[in-house]
């Protein structure tokens, strides 16, 4: 044998060992060798491949932490939307999701799975014949950033699965309870900035440029399910076992639940046992089991129907309402916030909590000086829920708002229906600011280094008036700024340069009209194809788009028809903005036009390029049969979908017919 032959089986050997140990001590907690035995064999790992490096392959445990730092993140395109959930706060709120899906399904035995709600960071993970290929966080649920390098630093994630599958799994990154402070004494020593909380850091860590920092922080990740894939699985409990078979990291406490009433009491004790975890959980998600169920339910909008996630109570604290100031927002609503006494709340310190309205404070009878309790709504966002009147000792102050905007000193005004106080002046300097905010945000321009204190400075400096005028900013311009040194202006100028190949979806968003959010958009852009025609469209035209009602059309038409937004635009379409949505490509024969098929046994080319071909001539390819289903393929070894289809009464077609209507034969 020589050398290089010995080295090839060794490498093998290796690269599988340190794999199945990083499985017993990260995932099982069942290490079989000390430190210093897999320092070894990692080392030993290590020399041979600086001894062989055209040997090196992507998924060796090496490569977990290497390379330049990026200098950004590039797009990824989830081909099964990462979609949010429903939320339930009460356990009757699960009685009535459980009414819901009787009344779809009719008298179907129904059974879910439950498992804890992790508070992290959702990712995606893209195996392809069972190696690591790419992973992505969940973006606003139809794209993503690509974060392959920092993920690959996480050891609980494999390199390689048992079996050469191709499969996209999805789950939750987190830090827990232990590592958090550990990670937040160290850089007490470094005299850095502590992070506010677990699940900040872990956000922030996946999303660090350099995989080297994401190394260094403590993360985890616990899977909870998958998105594409072409395995013949029936249940989602069958699934859940079937990722760990695959040596994927899940959550230990996930459970099957053969009726609702199992379901309320895991919700139960987990309200009750949460704070005995060492990580983040903020309620339970519930899912239907049956994959055929799942077919029947279908989406909303937003959501699955047949998935809920119930939010545990939010934790309270006491604090005191030292002073009430208010900002105004980028739609001129001017909102009164509550200066409180720092106290600590699930997580973080909290030293501020909107206060909404002036008929907030009245209902909540809110004076300044006054002991209040508090939560943070969703565990996030800060609210007082009610004033402690029994602390009262008669020196506190009642809150009036303001009748001119604090920021330019016009007058304000609540209009008819609306709970807000407003400042109607569209030059606001705080408005403005505000809208330059929102336009760069991450949902919609995504122009990294425009934030906050950036937009500020480029008003005050009289160098934008409105969100146009960030075009034609000059590098001169820009390092004149406090804090903006070379680098950082050149990255501005080269994100704003990015940002203007945005679909017109993110477009339409990041314009800021009032009611039209990330949904609409996507749905104005897709439906009218180009910013001119939703422009010229009239209100009706706009209520008959699905999810388009009255008060959206009516603003915006309102929108487009103020002088204010015709200049903004020119000055967009003459930097060069992209005001159309891209056009799909276009299909080749639509014979499969609306046909859902599903696959069973083994055909003569693979599952993946059938259901492109499929797709292609508009076709859908699903796991599970239902009455839905129009064609069951059967190739060599069918299972046992095919007495299922003859109880369906689904046609039932062999691969030569399949070819046929492919256009293959």
């Amino acid at each position: 044998m020589t050398s290089e032959e010995y080295a090839k089986r060794r490498l093998e050997e290796l690269r599988h060992q340190i794999e199945e140990h990083n499985y017993r001590y990260h995932v099982l907690d069942d290490p079989l060798i000390s430190d210093a035995e897999f320092d070894q064999l990692m080392r030993e790992l290590q020399d041979l491949e600086d001894s062989f490096p055209h040997l090196v392959t992507a998924d060796s445990p090496t490569q977990r932490v290497g390379g330049a730092p990026l200098e950004s993140f590039t797009t990824v395109e989830h081909k099964v939307p990462m979609l949010s959930l429903e939320n339930a706060f009460e356990l009757g709120e699960i009685d009535d999701f459980q009414r819901r899906i009787q009344r779809l399904v009719g008298n179907q035995p129904v059974e879910y799975v439950t498992e804890l709600k992790i508070d992290g960071l959702a990712v995606s993970l893209q195996y392809e014949d069972g190696r690591f290929l790419q992973g992505s966080t969940r973006g606003d649920g139809y794209t993503g950033e690509d974060i392959t390098s920092n993920l690959k630093t996480i050891s609980q994630i494999p390199m390689r699965l048992s079996e050469p599958v191709t499969i996209e799994v999805r789950g939750e990154v987190f830090i827990n309870h232990d590592d958090f402070e550990q990670l937040n004494k160290k850089r007490y020593e470094l005299g850095e900035q502590p992070f506010a909380n677990p699940r900040n850091a872990a956000a922030g860590s996946v999303r660090q440029l350099d995989p080297r920092i994401a190394a260094g922080r403590p993360l985890k990740i616990f899977v909870y399910g998958t998105g594409e894939h072409n395995l013949n699985v029936n249940t989602h409990y069958e699934m859940m076992n079937y990722l760990r078979h695959l040596r994927l990291p899940l959550n230990p406490h996930w459970n099957f639940c053969p009726d609702i009433d199992t379901v309320k009491d895991y919700c139960r004790h987990w309200m009750e046992k949460r704070r005995e975890l060492d990580y983040d959980t903020d309620g339970v998600v519930i899912k239907v089991n049956q994959y055929r169920l799942h077919e029947v339910l279908g989406y909303t909008s937003r959501s699955p129907r047949w998935a809920l996630a119930f939010k545990f109570p939010s934790e309270e604290a006491i604090t005191r309402v030292n002073d009430i100031e208010v900002n105004v927002g980028r739609t001129g609503a001017i909102t009164p916030v509550a200066i409180l006494e720092p106290v600590q709340l699930a997580g973080s310190v909290v030293k501020r909590a909107s206060l909404h309205n002036q008929d907030y404070l009245v209902e909540k009878d809110i004076l300044i000086g006054d002991e209040v309790v508090i939560r943070k709504a969703g565990d996030i966002i800060p609210e007082v829920i009610t004033v402690r009147h029994d602390s009262r000792t008669g020196k506190e102050i009642k809150f009036s708002m303001p009748n001119q905007c604090p920021a330019c000193s016009q007058p304000v005004k609540r209009l008819p229906e609306e709970a807000a106080v407003r400042c109607l002046n569209p030059v606001c300097p705080a408005q403005v600011v505000e809208r330059i905010v929102h336009f760069a945000s991450r949902s919609a321009m995504d122009i990294e280094g425009l934030g906050p204190a950036v937009a500020e400075q480029l008003w005050n400096n009289g160098l934008v008036e409105d969100v146009g005028d960030l075009y034609f900013l000059k590098f001169d311009d820009l390092i004149k700024l406090d804090r903006m040194a070379e680098k950082s202006a050149q990255n501005l100028l080269d994100a704003l340069e990015k940002s203007k190949q945005n679909p017109l979806y993110r477009l339409l968003f990041a314009l800021g009209i009032r009611f039209v959010g990330e949904k609409a958009a996507r749905l104005l852009a897709q439906h009218f194809k180009t910013l001119e025609n939703i422009s010229k469209a009239s209100k009706r035209e706009l209520e008959d788009l699905s999810e388009i009602g009255p008060k959206i059309a009516a603003s915006i038409e309102d929108f487009f028809r103020q002088e204010q937004s015709k200049v903004i635009l020119e000055k967009l379409r003459v930097a060069g903005l992209n005001f159309q949505e891209p056009e799909q490509e276009s299909r080749k024969e639509d014979i499969l036009e609306g046909k859902v098929l599903v696959f069973t046994g083994t055909l003569s080319f693979s599952r993946n390029e059938a259901k492109k071909m499929v797709e292609e001539r508009g076709g859908k390819v699903t796991n599970s049969l239902s009455s839905n289903t129009d064609y069951l393929v059967t190739g060599e070894n069918p299972g046992s979908k095919v007495e299922k289809a003859r109880g369906l009464e689904v046609d039932i077609i062999d691969e030569e017919y399949l070819k046929e209507l492919l256009g293959l034969s």
